[in-house]
This record gives C-alpha cells, structure tokens and sequence, in this order.
C-alpha cells in the first residue's frame, strides 16, 4: 500500500519587522493597510506597507508608533521624511519602507496602482523575451 503525501504550498514567512510594523499600524488605527512585496522589482526594500490615517496628527502618531515598535525590536529607521507636514510621512527602515498617507494624498498618487502594475509587467516581461520573434522579409 502506497502513501500519497500532499504538498502544501509554502507559507509565506513575514519578517519580525514586517510583524512588528504591521502590529504597530493595527494598534494604532490606521486604516487601509496594504503590505507589497517588491522583492525582484526594486532593490530598495523586500516590502512596502501603505496605511491611512485620518488626520495630520493621525498620520504622525502612526509613523511614530512605527518608530517607535522598530527600535523596540533593535531596528533603527534610516531616515523618515514628512513629519512636519504631516500628509505623507515616510519611515525607512531598510527591509520595510513604510508609507503612512491621508487618504486624499494617498489617492492622488497612487503608489499601491504604481507597484501593482510594476509588478505585472515584470511578470509580463520575461513571457514577451520567450516568444518566438518574427523575421521581416528583407528585400
């Protein structure tokens, strides 16, 4: 009697950064969270995390407390831009780059449209360099 054995697709692992900036955003109420894997797409980072909040001061308090929680777990941010204003407040913190935006900023750019379609045509490309070419007739 032979056993067939199922091969489980492998869990994706998610970094303990990416875990504590994810907590973080939850624990603070951002909303509309998106987390990007723009692995092979870029070489600035492994994972973008786009969040909202509801006012400037909401905006900064999460990027705080993004902060905040990295530094908790020995993850010092490379810099982070925006806190003045208070609209878009970007935290670097090499692997993860975090984007915490109102949402009328964060509709106005885009940037979730941007790296999905960077995406698609990345996965596009090496189909289109497949494909078989054709000859022009040469007269």
């Amino acid at each position: 009697m032979t056993t067939r054995t199922r091969l489980r697709p492998p869990r994706e692992r998610v970094s303990p950064l990416q875990q504590a900036v994810t907590t973080a955003l939850e624990d603070m109420k951002a909303a509309n969270v998106r987390v990007l894997d723009v692995r092979g797409l870029t070489d600035i980072a492994d994972t973008m995390v786009i969040a909202s909040g509801t006012s400037d001061r909401h905006v900064r308090s999460i990027a705080e407390r993004v902060v905040e929680t990295a530094k908790a777990i020995g993850r010092r941010p490379i810099g982070t831009e925006g806190e003045r204003d208070g609209d878009w407040v970007l935290v670097d913190l090499q692997d993860v780059i975090v984007h915490v935006m109102l949402p009328r900023v964060r509709e106005f750019y885009g940037l979730e449209h941007l790296w999905e379609n960077t995406a698609a045509e990345a996965l596009a490309a090496p189909a289109a360099a497949r494909a078989p070419r054709r000859r022009h007739a040469s007269s």
